[in-house]
This record gives C-alpha cells, structure tokens and sequence, in this order.
C-alpha cells in the first residue's frame, strides 16, 4: 500500500484566483470531476490589489464572461458597495461598468458558489510539480507537442492524476513582496508564495520570465479628515453586470469613495528619496505594467504635472481600510507615511497596510494555442496573471476560456476560440498568445478594432448562443434571450413601418426637446436617429408602443437606429478582417521552405505558429511583404 495519497480526478486547476474560480467552474459544470487546488483557503477569489470589478474596457470583459455563463458578473452583482457606468459623455462604444467590491464579501460568496458545485472538490495544499510523460517523435521538425500533462504532485507527496492540468497560478510562482529595504518571500496579503512549481514547469520545457506589479497602501478610516476630500457617489440607476438581474434584483445602499491630490510636497519627497526606491536601486528585476505605474514612476517620468489624481476608496461595509487607488508604490515604510501625510485629508492618516511591489515568474503567453493549451506540453493549459496578463477581469476571461477549452478537448470537440471581432476577450487572448508582451497586459478598449460592434451593453446578444451550446447557458436562461432578441427586432421593424401624424401634440413634444417640427409624416425610427430624440422620449406619441419593453431593450432599439451607419460599415470591415481568419496556416507548415522570408519572420513564425494569415499578420516583426510570402507558399 502507497504511503501518500493518490487520487484520480479529469481535471486539475492550480490557484482559486479568479482565473482558477472561473476554469474550475466551467469545467465542472461541463460535467468534468475537477479538483481547485489554492496555497490558502483565504485567497479564493481574493483581491489582493484594487477593491473593484470592471470599469473602461474591464467592465466589457465581465459582461462578456457572463454572456458566456461565467461567474464573475454574477458575483459582484451579489457584493457590490457602489455601482457607476462610466465614459457616459462619450459614445457607447466606451460606456463601461464599474463596481466598488466588499472584498471580504466577494470572496466568501465565490467560495460558497465553489463548493456548492457538486464535481468541485476545493483543496488547499502547494502544487510543486507537474507530471508530463515524453511524446515520442520520429519526425524532428513535428510541430506535435513533446510531452502530455499527465496529473501533478504536492508539497507532501500526494499524487494526482489528471486528464487535463490549467495553470492559474496569478502572481505567487516565487513571488516577493518588497518596499524599501524590505523583502518578504510570500505571495500578496502575506500569504504563502508558491516556491517550486517553476521549476517543475522549466524541467517540461516551459520558458519562466519575471514581472512585477505593485499596490497602494490601506488607510484607516478613523484618520482620514473627509472634509478636505470631494465625495464621490455612486449612479441612481444601477445595472447589473450580470444579464440574468434586474435593478430592482440588486439594489441596494451605497458606500461613497473620495477624491483627493497629490501636490509638489508629495512630489519632492518622493523625489528626494528616488534613490531608496528598490524600483530605481536595481532590486526590483521584474518589469511592471506601463499603464499602472507606482506613484514614483510618475513622479520620475512626467516631471511636469504638479498633481496626480488619488481616489480613497472602501474596502468593504466592515472594515475600516480604504484602498488608496493612485498610489500603488514600494517606497520605504517612512517615506511612504511621510508622502501620504502631504496629501489633503490625511495629515494625520494611519496606515493600516504597506504599499509594496510583487514580483513573481510568469509564462511568455506566445507558447499557447489560442485555446490557451501549451503547444508543447499537450493537454496543460494555462490561465491569467501566468499568462503575462494583469487585472482581475483579463484573469477571469483566460480562466473561464481555458476552462471551456480544457473540457471541449476532453469531450473531444474543437476548442472555442473567439475571434477579435466576437469579443474583448478575442481581442485579449489573441494579444497575448499572438504578439509579445514584455510587460503586464491591461486592457483597453483602444486595443478593440471592432469595439463599435463589442459594447458592453451587447454582449449576451453576441455570445449567449455560444454559452448555450457550449453548456453554460441554461435553457431557460436562452429562451429568455431569444425573446429578447425577438422582441428587439421586432420592435426595430415596427418603428421602421409606423408614422407619426404632423399634428399639434408630435409637434410640441419635438419642441420641447429642441427638435425641428415635422410637416408631413415621418417614421418613428426617423426621429429616433435625432441626436436629441430617443426611443423614451417619444413615448408619449408611440400610441402602439408594446407594454413589455425593458431598459435595456430601449437601449438596444436606441444605439441600433442612432448608429446604423457606423455599425454596417464596421461589419463590412469585420468580413475583410475574417476573410484573412478563414485562411488557415497548415500546422506541419516549415517555414525555412519560403522563400524571400525574412530570418526574423521566420523566428517568430516558428515561436508563434499562427493558425491563420490573419494571426500571421499581427506577429510583431511580421511585415505584409512576410505575410504575402506566405500566402504565394500557400498557393503553390
């Protein structure tokens, strides 16, 4: 009899971040005995750094992980302290939700979801090492993966043994906290890092590279002077994240947030101590993200700006921290009590947690098929801050996909891959798996070719069919959508065909909106497309109106007529875009066989393995000469 334990499970998860939460669940829910293994019980779906979910271009990524029957949406619809859309001046393209989090609630509801998922089993114990038997091959240049991820091992010996293994590990690999001279070997929140799994992942093969990223410090709230602070409410309206609640399911009480400066007090203390800085002293060997700089760096590099915004933001309704979002940093303890002194409304404030840096080993995301499976190191996928990503919602994504896929395999159908013009997290996963990122990605709704197309408000009319047919989407839930769609429809056909009479009451409604009076007859949905008009606003002319129009189906008439245009020229240029996708790339292609190609295409091209020209021709170092190389091969 063996003296360690040894289990038998189809799918192992490593770390219950949210990107572990997220694989975890599909997989089981897609009928798969799955184990989520987590370093501490406490940092199941915790949130280490930013007391939010969502917010511009995050808040796209969360609707969609709902559209798709993901948990996120769901989750801080349950533990949300404060609800605010925001980018309402601009178009809705770039509305984004956003939801300050209880923290401590969000974690215990995301728990208590995990373990009432009947093939979850949660167990807390360090993963360290990865059991991957060799593929023989006798074809050298073979593009076959060289091993299979058999199961993993723990720190005390136990075996299990696994058909599929996802790596979610977030940012405990070796993972160091520092500020100033201070180093602590854990992972975020003091807990215990993860310490040996990189090594078994470099014995598969697997390339490890550092990042870093940072977090502001926690002040009590029994010091803060909010007088000096100008406060910040949350919206009237709250809407829900995820699309199966209403306002009236989750409203409730709000918590406000304040904001406050920095000013050139701040800015010269922290000037005058750059050089403790463990960031600027050479300590800090990680490269952290360009787009949430620490308040040093900002210091250092936009010398001209004499004020940075920093918002106080709760930690949750029991606790007395607040998050102080703007000045993620790893200055020493005394100069960060002295900075945070300069600052009006925390003269005297007290911290309650250090600012401080992470660095931890991440993966180079171009060594996965947009599935998000290892090329080389079959049936191991991997999910989230591993990837070279940052942010809870990206984490969320990648998990919830790696999920899907690690089970689509197991039930031996193709993989799930959304395409940059399906969702954000098209755009996300082909980003990190096609172009090299040597920083923590964020993303941005810039980064969206499409995102006329992949507003937040649309996202279970693009993806619900797809979550249903995967097997996360109830068939309730679906025809609950499909008469939705239906009704969106309809309604659009119904405005298109009924006429508004040129009489005194349409005439003094459009006045009282500062819009032209009519003469002769006109449709509905030609004075829906007035800037100053909408499908609300006409209400008390729209004799024939149905009774059963939601908010967020008047939403959906309202951008469909206002933006016509601008959506059917973008779907000619998504055809153009899936014309080059629909080009696929032979997987046993050798690319020393083209001629003209240059040796830096080739490289990538080798590292990469596009499956298409589209893929092909978003390769950083890929020109269109390259890709027209390709397609010359391809033809001959």
């Amino acid at each position: 009899m063996a003296n360690f334990v040894e289990e038998n499970y189809d799918v192992v998860v490593v770390g219950a971040g949210h990107a572990g939460c997220e694989a975890a669940l599909a997989t089981a829910r897609m009928g798969f005995n799955t184990i989520l293994f987590t370093v501490s019980m406490d940092s199941v779906a915790l949130m280490p750094c930013n007391p939010n979910i969502g917010g511009s271009s995050k808040g796209h990524l969360v609707r969609e992980i709902d559209a798709l029957g993901g948990e996120m949406g769901k989750n801080i619809d349950k533990t949300y302290i404060q609800s605010k859309m925001l980018n309402v001046s601009k178009g809705p393209a770039v509305h984004s939700l956003r939801a300050q989090a209880d923290k401590a609630e969000y974690t215990k509801q995301m728990r208590l979801v995990l373990q009432e998922e009947p093939l979850l089993t949660l167990r807390q114990q360090e993963v360290t090492e990865l059991i991957v038997e060799n593929i023989p091959s006798d074809k050298p240049m073979s593009n076959a993966p060289k091993g299979i991820v058999k199961g993993v091992k723990t720190c005390s010996g136990a075996v299990y043994h696994a058909k599929a293994v996802i790596l979610c590990t977030g940012v405990y690999l070796k993972a160091r906290c520092i500020y100033g001279d201070t180093i602590q070997y854990t992972g975020p929140n003091g807990l215990m890092a993860a310490n040996h799994l990189s090594d078994s992942m470099k014995d598969a093969g697997i390339g490890i590279r550092r990042f870093k990223t940072g977090t502001p410090p926690r002040i009590d709230r029994k010091s803060v002077d909010f007088s000096k602070m100008q406060e910040q409410k949350g919206d009237e309206r709250i809407v829900p994240f995820s699309f199966e609640n209403t306002e009236e399911d989750i409203k409730r009480e709000q918590i406000s947030c304040w904001l406050t400066y920095t000013n050139e007090e701040t800015h010269n203390i922290i000037r005058e101590n750059i050089d403790r800085s463990p960031l600027y002293s050479g300590v800090i060997e990680g490269v952290g993200p360009r787009y949430c700089p620490s308040i040093e760096d900002k210091i250092m590099k936009f010398p001209d700006k004499d004020r940075h915004q920093l918002f106080l933001e709760p930690e949750g309704e029991f606790t007395n921290e607040m998050y102080l979002d703007g000045m993620p940093s790893s200055m020493p303890e005394d100069v960060q009590y002295r900075m945070v002194h300069t600052v009006p409304g925390l003269e005297n404030a007290k911290i309650v947690r250090n600012a401080y840096a992470i660095e931890y080993d991440c993966i180079s995301a171009t060594d996965l098929k947009p599935s998000l499976e290892f090329m080389d190191v079959e049936m191991l996928f991997s999910a989230g801050q591993i990837n070279g990503s940052s942010g809870y919602e990206e984490a969320g994504a990648q998990g919830l996909m790696a999920g899907i896929n690690a089970a689509r395999k197991l039930q031996g159908k193709d993989p799930v891959v959304l395409s940059r013009s399906d969702g954000y997290i098209g755009v996300l996963i082909d980003d990190l798996v096609t172009k090299e990122t040597n920083e923590p990605y964020r993303m941005m709704t810039s980064r969206a070719e499409y995102r006329l197309l992949l507003r937040q408000d649309n996202a279970d009319l693009r993806l619900t069919e797809i979550g249903h047919e995967i097997g996360l989407i109830s068939d309730e839930r679906y025809a609950h959508f499909l008469e939705k769609k239906k009704c969106i429809e309809s309604e659009i056909k119904r405005l298109s065909e009924t006429f508004a009479g040129a009489n005194d009451e349409v005439n003094q409604l459009l006045e009282s909106f500062g819009s032209t009076k009519i003469t002769s007859g006109v449709t509905f949905l030609s004075l829906i497309r007035r800037p100053e008009l909408s499908y609300e606003k006409l209400l008390p002319i729209d004799k024939g109106r149905p009774a059963n129009i939601s908010r967020e189906i008047a939403e959906q008439i309202d951008i469909s007529i206002k933006y016509e245009g601008y959506i059917k020229r973008q779907k000619e240029q998504v055809a153009q875009f899936l014309k080059m996708e629909e080009k696929k790339i032979p997987d046993n292609i050798d690319y020393s066989d083209i001629k003209n190609l240059r040796k830096e295409a080739r490289q990538k091209l080798e590292a990469v393995r596009p499956k298409s020209i589209g893929q092909a021709s978003r390769i950083s170092g890929v020109s269109p000469a390259d890709v027209n190389m390709i397609i010359l091969y391809l033809k001959h």
